[in-house]
């Protein structure tokens, strides 16, 4: 991740939330149904979206281990 305090790409807030959840042994399953998320192409005023649709459900679920 960049040298900074803040997060500043969508890839280094992935990495980000992957390494701080399966650091704790946490569990992430993903499943897609009619989902639509628009995308920004990045950040400040000028970004463009983007539409994506996905098929599926979503389901995030963590757990501490015992």
């Amino acid at each position: 991740m960049a040298d900074s305090e803040h997060t500043t790409t969508w890839p280094e807030l992935a990495i980000g939330l992957y390494d701080k959840l399966t650091g704790r042994g946490a569990e992430i399953t993903y499943e897609f149904q009619n989902l639509e998320v628009t995308v920004p192409s990045g950040t400040g005023e000028k970004a463009e979206f983007a539409n994506w649709k996905l098929n599926g459900t979503i389901k995030i679920s963590t757990s501490e281990p015992s």
